[in-house]
């Protein structure tokens, strides 16, 4: 199969093309989220408040990075399970979030939405935190520094290898693998 080079922020163009079980290499701007993160999100909206960025066409990573060793401009950053988000997911792919990346399945509520609003979802290799920290070229905290690592960061990422987990047409690459394998 052959591994597509894809830009953020997403256009529309390319979430309609992505499929299913598709290797990508995604480079641009992408923010990290997690629980916490998302929470303080979803109280802010419900505070008549403004997110930290414009979720129109972006991606946030599940993932709360390690400090940064001496010469790097982050620490491993592996993607953290996915499901914790789900709660919050729809939310925010209807404000226009486009793109997700991190581990494990997602619910049918967040498949639905990404279906609805034309999203995706990509997964990236867990236990990979140092190999996928060599896609950043960049990283800066961009809201919530008193959370840690659950503060959001924008990364400026380089060919960071992921899959499609869930394309914008309800496609689930976990169901297919089941069903492939049963045969």
């Amino acid at each position: 199969m052959e591994i597509r080079r894809i830009k953020t922020p997403l256009e529309a163009g390319v979430i309609e093309e992505l499929k299913v079980g598709e290797k990508v290499l995604l480079s641009g701007s992408i923010y990290t989220a997690r629980d916490a993160a998302h929470k303080r999100f979803m109280d802010t909206l419900r505070d008549g408040g403004t997110l930290p960025f414009d979720m129109v066409n972006q991606v946030i990573y599940y993932c709360g990075p390690s400090p940064a060793p001496p010469g790097k401009v982050i620490g491993a950053c592996g993607p953290t399970t996915s499901s914790r988000m789900d709660a919050y997911a729809p939310k925010l792919i209807s404000l226009g979030l486009k793109g997700m990346i991190g581990k494990g399945k997602r619910s049918q509520t967040v498949k639905d939405a990404m279906k609805q609003y034309r999203a995706v979802y990509f997964g990236a290799t867990g236990g990979a935190g140092a190999l996928l920290s060599k896609s950043v070229l960049s990283s800066e905290i961009i809201a919530y520094e008193e959370m840690g690592p659950e503060a959001v960061m924008r990364l400026e990422v380089r060919d960071m290898p992921l899959f499609v987990i869930n394309d914008a047409n309800g496609n689930d690459l976990y169901d297919f693998g089941m069903s492939e394998y049963k045969r």
